[in-house]
């Protein structure tokens, strides 16, 4: 009796200390499981906003202008790679790219153009890249062909933009007007809907007026011999 009185003391103090463990572990889960979702909801924060906002102030963009780049970027990562691409390798500056990079559909591909174009014309003029590579839809093939035509041609800065420019404008003009061929797969043969021929219209032919009844005459009485009237 003295041994089964020893094992439940034993048993009883186990199980208490194990109580007592178990609520600090059960408040520290509890603490980490509301602390965890707004840790990751801050650490999304400090992603593309943050990136594109500094790298703008960086090359000397004011936080007011910053600001309102950013945040109205779809992709504020390559709004600020093209800012700072076309503040370092040319002689345009951050402010003046700032609003064109904002208004491309790739800025990438807008900084692209700028670079290549001002590097080809010798910086000879710098805003009008600017405004041409913005107003270009493709612009790194604008890009192509003011470098390109330049290369092999001695003519000015200004008039290998203006060549390019319209000849861009009549490609995107062309492709957005022409329709794509029908194709057929091969082994299939092409559905031929039948127009059918318009039948003549049925007249109505004329109602039939019932004829009137034939009534039938008196019976003719026979005279009897030798009578006379």
């Amino acid at each position: 009796m003295s041994n089964k009185a020893v094992n439940r003391g034993k048993n009883k103090q186990a199980s208490s200390t194990s109580r007592i463990l178990t609520v600090p572990v059960l408040a520290i889960a509890g603490c980490l499981a509301t602390i965890l979702p707004n840790t990751a909801i801050a650490a999304s924060y400090n992603n593309d906003y943050s990136v594109c906002a500094g790298r703008l102030l960086s090359v000397g963009v004011t936080a007011e202008a910053a600001s309102l780049g950013c945040a109205a970027a779809l992709r504020p990562r390559d709004l600020a790679a093209c800012v700072v691409k076309i503040d370092k390798e040319t002689q345009i500056a951050a402010t003046d790219a700032l609003s064109s990079c904002g208004r491309a559909r790739r800025p990438e591909e807008l900084a692209t153009c700028v670079v290549g174009v001002s590097l080809s014309t010798k910086e000879e003029a710098n805003p009008a890249v600017l405004d041409y590579c913005g107003r270009s839809l493709l612009p790194v093939r604008f890009g192509q062909c003011v470098v390109g035509l330049r290369s092999q041609i001695d003519f000015p800065a200004t008039q290998a933009l203006d060549t390019c420019i319209s000849a861009d404008d009549s490609v995107i003009g062309a492709s957005s007007s022409s329709t794509p061929p029908t194709i057929i797969p091969a082994g299939s043969s092409p559905s031929l809907e039948t127009t059918p021929f318009p039948t003549q219209p049925s007249v109505p032919t004329q109602p039939i007026v019932p004829t009137q009844p034939v009534i039938p005459t008196q019976p003719i009485v026979p005279t009897q011999p030798g009578t006379t009237n």
